[in-house]
Parts: structure tokens; C-alpha cells; sequence
């Protein structure tokens, strides 16, 4: 099969990548990305030489360079990690997450269904269900939860997702949909919560945790999420959603603590900030659904795949640190704008 993977330089599209590469050398990959600040090439060194991959350089909001790119690559398959993702990020800029996330996917919904690609599968977010109360710990989000949003971000993810799903339905088109819990592992852009934690942790500096960290969040190690979208795509049904979750619930207060102490740094560290406006208080996925149809089972729990992460992150300082400095921006511009691959 040839295999699109969109937002391919960004976290969980680089794992995604690097699992696929490895996983099916018959396969190939085609990794889009437009590289922007989360974009990040050193992610794929280890891969750019394998004969089953590819990089392209692009936006896929753009609609004659999608077009133009479906017309001669004629993809089997499209995983769609493109987007805009952090929240913050879309309080301040609302405009960029429409244009990327809902105007992008139906952009390439449209290419998808013009040139036949046999499965287009959207990868989403628990978000798009908003928020659950922290004293109902028996309730989760399922498949058939409501969608509710609180943000910018997580209001074009549910817009994306229905564009989708009536893609489907209009069309014909075979797509999928896996709305997953927050993911954590390698190549974790340092904005997010975990990374940003380790590397200021590290440096001695403040942490800086919103009101007082009693949100909660159900984490998930990417790379059981890569396994899942592997899966969804082979053997999940068109026309389905299937939720993926790790049932690892931890309140961002547990979670920094953990970091702390798995560094031997003081909680002393810890600076309370004023919350972000409409802080959903907990996310909370029921999997039942991905583990008894297509046989699902997670690899890590918080407590291994945190130690893990941590370690990945303390073996691998250039990488993280070249991001925080801004060389990986120079990376680009030297393998790619220097020899006209972009």
C-alpha cells in the first residue's frame, strides 16, 4: 500500500511514521508536513534514508498542491494528523485552527474522494466530547457521547470530524475516525505539559501548573496510540469512531509530581499560574469498543510509560534542547530549502 501521512514531522504523526516505516517495510510512506514550529524534521532522521519512505514539503489547505499531489502519488490509504493543536495557541489565533483543521481535512477529503483513496482515516481528540466532573469518577466518554466543545481548537477538531463522517455518508467515501485521551512519549514538542515539565525541571526553573493542577487527564503512550491507528485503518470499520484510551487517569498536579520526583527535584519548583479560560476539568475514555473489535490492548501504563518517557527525554537532550534553541528550524533549511526538496 502507499500510505499519506499528514502532520507526519509533527509528535504523534513522527511516531506514527516511524512505526510504519519499521512495521511494514513493503509499504510506502509519504510524509506530509508543512513545518511549522511543531514540525520538526529532526524527528524523521533515522528514517529519511529508508527506501519505503518519503518527505513533502506542503500545506494541506493548499488545494492545488493536494490535487497535484494525489493526481501523481495515488495514495491507498491517508492517516490525517495535520493540525493545529494547542489550545492556548487557538484562544489567541482562532482563524489558523479553521483554516488548517477544518479547511485542510476537507481539502484533502476532496482529493481523497476524486483519485480513490480505499481508506481516509481522521485521527481526532477526546476534546471534541468537552469535560466530565471530577466527583463522577464512573462516568467516561464513549463513542456515542454528544460532542461538546470548549475551545477553538477542540470546536474545528468536532467540525473537522462531522465533515468526515458526511463524506461518508454523501459519497461513499471509506473513512474512520479515533478520538484519542492525551498522549505522551518521544518527540513530545517542549510547549506540552510533560516535556515542558522535564526540560524546565532539569534547568531548575519554575513549573509552571494552571490553578491548582486538579485537572485530570487520561494519558496515553504514543506509541500504543500509533498501534490503534494501525489497526482502525486495516481492520475498522468505514463509517465508525473508535475511541482510544489508556485508563491512566491523572490530575496534571499528580503528574508534574511524578516528573519531580523521578528527577530527584524539589516540589519547591511548582508555580501556581492563573487557569486558562474554559480549562476543561477532566477527560476520561471508555476503549471498550476498540479492544473487542479489532482486539486493542495498550503496552504501557502511566507508571512504566512515564519512566520511559522521562528517560527518552534525558537520552536525548540535542533534540529537544535544538527546538528550545531553534536549530532544528536551521535542520530544515539545510536539508531541505538548500537542495530544493521543498
Amino acid at each position: 500500500m502507499k500510505i499519506l501521512v499528514t502532520g507526519g514531522a509533527g509528535f504523534i504523526g513522527g511516531n506514527f511514521v516511524h512505526y510504519m516505516v519499521e512495521t511494514y517495510p513493503e509499504d510506502e510512506i509519504v510524509c506530509l508536513d508543512l513545518l511549522t514550529y511543531a514540525g520538526n524534521l529532526e524527528t524523521l532522521k533515522s528514517v529519511e534514508d529508508k527506501s519505503n519512505y518519503k518527505f513533502v514539503h506542503g500545506d494541506i489547505a493548499d488545494r492545488k498542491f493536494i490535487f497535484d499531489l494525489f493526481k501523481n502519488e495515488k495514495f491507498d490509504v491517508v492517516v490525517n494528523f495535520a493540525a493545529e493543536s494547542h489550545v492556548d495557541r487557538s484562544i489567541e489565533d482562532p482563524e489558523s485552527f479553521v483554516r488548517t483543521n477544518v479547511m485542510g481535512t476537507t481539502t484533502l477529503l476532496d482529493a481523497s474522494k476524486e483519485y480513490g483513496v480505499k481508506r481516509f482515516h481522521q485521527v481526532s481528540t477526546d476534546e471534541v466530547y468537552g469535560d466530565l466532573p471530577l466527583d463522577r469518577p464512573d462516568l467516561f466518554f464513549t463513542e456515542e457521547t454528544p460532542l461538546h466543545t470548549s475551545s477553538p481548537y477542540s470546536s474545528s477538531k468536532a467540525a473537522a470530524d462531522l465533515f468526515v463522517m458526511s463524506y461518508e455518508r454523501t459519497f461513499g467515501l471509506p473513512v474512520t475516525i479515533s478520538r484519542c485521551s492525551n498522549n505522551y512519549g518521544p518527540y513530545h514538542f517542549p510547549e506540552k505539559l510533560i516535556p515542558l515539565m522535564i526540560s524546565r525541571a532539569l534547568a531548575d526553573e519554575d513549573l509552571p501548573v494552571y490553578g491548582k493542577g486538579e485537572n485530570v487527564r487520561d494519558w496515553l503512550h504514543v506509541y500504543d496510540h500509533c498501534v490503534a491507528i494501525d489497526l482502525i485503518v486495516r481492520k475498522g470499520k468505514p463509517g465508525e469512531v473508535y475511541n482510544v484510551g489508556g485508563h491512566n487517569e491523572r490530575t496534571n498536579l499528580e503528574v508534574v509530581q511524578t516528573i519531580l520526583k523521578a528527577l530527584d527535584k524539589p516540589e519547591s519548583l511548582i508555580k501556581y499560574v492563573t487557569d486558562r479560560p474554559g480549562h476543561d476539568m477532566r477527560y476520561a475514555i471508555d476503549p471498550e469498543k476498540l479492544e473487542t473489535e479489532l482486539g486493542w490492548k495498550p503496552k504501557y501504563n502511566f507508571d512504566t510509560g512515564i519512566q520511559q518517557t522521562i528517560q527518552w527525554y534525558l537520552d536525548n537532550k540535542e533534540w529537544w534542547q535544538n527546538i528550545l534553541s531553534g536549530e532544528y528550524q536551521e535542520y530544515f533549511e539545510k536539508m531541505y530549502k538548500e537542495k530544493g526538496r521543498a
